[in-house]
């Protein structure tokens, strides 16, 4: 089992606007890759409601998970996981990739009580093109608006929702769309954790004061590594951004060191959204 929260495994890089930046040599064989992989897709789906959202716009199908042992008089987090290009359709199933599904392992339902909101898309969420400085960046489709009235109606049914501690968690095409939605209503959301996303540039102002992990494989030759770079470089004034790059792991095996322990969970739940007055705009390099 990995353990990335381990000094051991880590190389911190504190940089001089005091964020960080864990460089780690991990590797990832084929076989370690499948067994842990087999063990997420051997867990039973059925704790996940199958429900669809309708507006004139669009149609998502999409899983709503309750916290174990639902209490009226407390609040929970709203989890929110994006899945990757591989995963789009209408079957209301493939969207439960290996990440969604950490949070139906026994000892994260038992400990880390939330509400799981897990969307699919019949078509790409995020489409990429490069910008005038040639780096890919990512662009929402319409039905990621449409997301956002699904969010606000869950939320309405759901008043045991902690409204400040919303998150957004997305893999590849997932991660990119996870920076769409917040760079669309950044007040919504309280941390987004990142994992092979190609960036959103538009509006760097969204990421003030966010509570942001990206996660990135070097050796990454589909989403190129260097977009996260690059979103690092230009939120140096936000000191709640950490970004941990894996040296010997490629786009498919990225996730791996992530499946099978709470460091996921465990860095979410103690973010919070700040107030609106409390934010402060970072420093942005273009």
């Amino acid at each position: 089992m990995f353990r990335l929260l381990l000094p051991i495994f880590v190389l911190v890089l504190n940089t001089s606007h005091s964020q960080t930046h864990n460089v780690t040599e991990i590797n990832v064989d084929s076989t370690e890759a499948a067994v842990t992989r087999a063990r997420l897709n051997s867990l039973s789906t059925i704790a996940f409601q199958k429900r669809n959202f309708h507006s004139k716009k669009a149609a998502i199908p999409y899983r709503f998970l309750l916290p174990k042992e639902l209490n009226a008089g407390q609040k929970y987090p709203l989890v929110i996981t994006l899945h990757n290009s591989s995963r789009i359709g209408t079957d209301n199933e493939a969207q439960l990739e290996p990440l969604a599904r950490i949070w139906l392992r026994e000892e994260i339902y038992d400990q880390f009580r939330c509400f799981v909101l897990a969307p699919q898309f019949g078509r790409r969420s995020s489409a990429y093109s490069p910008n005038k400085d040639s780096v890919l960046v990512s662009k929402p489709s319409d039905d990621v608006t449409e997301l956002l009235t699904l969010i606000r109606g869950i939320e309405k049914e759901y008043p045991n929702i902690d409204k400040d501690r919303i998150y957004l968690v997305g893999y590849s095409m997932g991660a990119s769309t996870a920076q769409n939605l917040l760079v669309q209503d950044p007040g919504k959301f309280a941390a987004l954790v990142s994992i092979a996303g190609v960036p959103d540039l538009s509006k760097l102002a969204a990421f003030s004061n966010k509570d942001i992990w990206l996660i990135h494989g070097s050796m990454d030759d589909e989403n190129p590594y260097h977009g996260s770079e690059v979103l690092y470089g230009k939120l140096r004034g936000n000191n709640r951004l950490t970004f941990t790059s894996f040296t010997h792991l490629s786009h498919n095996d990225i996730v791996i060191p992530f499946l099978l322990n709470s460091d996921i969970p465990k860095w979410l739940f103690d973010k919070k959204r700040e107030s609106h007055k409390s934010q402060r705009s970072p420093q942005l390099y273009r």
